[in-house]
């Protein structure tokens, strides 16, 4: 059995699956940092973990690399525990966690859940920022999120590269699905963590690589596709969003699934932007049909189980 790549001293990944993303925990003489804090079903989880890593230790800093709500959704469930927390997140979506805009902030849109939570600052590209024992870069990484930032330790070479770079891809493109031309950015950004040469990756979600060269290509093999084909994309995403419901339920009713389709604002944007020539209910029907020929759902009678 290989081992994970070292990691610099005091830095914790609690590696999570898909519903909940990654958890970095970095614990210093100040303080213990916390990046990104999961999916909202998983909040008990998330604090019995971080509280377990702490040990009596105090939560000083919560900071999100983006606000998905599978990187935030644990916030809200951290601030109660740790009410002196300080929460950073990047600038772009401040004013409207402020306003708490469930809608401006995708929740809504994506037909997944955040409870509201609040922020303290912001964290700014081009900045430093103290985790634990060590300064970490700030860098802009837009693509999969305009406004994320990923978060780079230079002694070390440690890159914290959220939904940026996986070891086998990147996250959704979402500005794709709305007609924006994001897939470039997607690029600029595979390219900034090359110019970073990390010795290290703790990604959004998986497990840590140290292959980077590697994983940067099989991304930009897979960028080069959904360029080609941006249907071929928008089909993955609707599936995403769709699995992703299915890690929170485990399991739904069609009907269910066909009313929480019609409530989801993104999945009919796709439906009626890429597959016009269905209706919406066939098309849901469509893609769960094709995550159950690829093993990751099952259909018992009425019912949509999550494998």
């Amino acid at each position: 059995m290989s081992s994970s790549p070292p990691l610099p001293a005091d830095v914790v990944v609690l590696e999570r699956g898909w519903l909940s993303a990654n958890n970095v925990l970095l614990t210093g003489p100040n303080g213990a940092a916390l990046v990104d804090s999961g999916y909202a079903t998983h909040s008990a989880q998330t604090v019995q973990l971080v509280a377990g890593a702490l040990r009596g230790q105090p939560l000083t800093r919560l900071v999100n690399t983006h606000l998905h709500s599978d990187h935030c959704g644990g916030n809200a469930a951290l601030q109660a525990r740790y009410p002196n927390v300080e929460t950073l997140i990047p600038p772009g979506m401040a004013r409207h966690v402020r306003e708490w805009d469930p809608v401006a902030l995708t929740y809504v849109p994506t037909g997944q859940l955040c409870p509201k939570f609040g922020i303290s600052g912001t964290l700014l590209p081009g900045s430093s920022i103290e985790l634990g024992r060590l300064r970490w870069e700030v860098h802009a990484a837009p693509g999969h999120d305009p406004h994320s930032v990923v978060l780079f330790e230079p002694d070390s070479r440690t890159l914290l590269s959220a939904d940026a770079l996986w070891e086998n891809g990147f996250g959704v493109v979402f500005q794709e699905l709305e007609g924006a031309r994001a897939f470039d950015e997607v690029g600029a950004t595979l390219d900034l963590i090359e110019r970073l040469a990390p010795r290290v990756v703790v990604p959004g979600h998986g497990k840590v690589f140290d292959d980077v060269n590697s994983a940067l290509d099989r991304a930009r093999r897979r960028l080069d596709g959904f360029v080609r084909d941006p249907l071929k994309h928008a089909n993955h995403a609707a599936k995403v969003l769709i699995k992703f419901k299915l890690l929170e339920k485990q399991e739904l009713s069609i009907q269910d699934f066909h009313r929480w389709a019609a409530e989801t604002p993104y999945l009919e944007l796709v439906q009626r932007r890429w597959f016009p020539e269905l209706d919406l209910p066939t098309w849901i029907e469509q893609v769960i049909e094709e995550l159950a020929r690829s093993g990751v759902a099952r259909r018992e009678g009425p019912r949509v189980i999550n494998t």
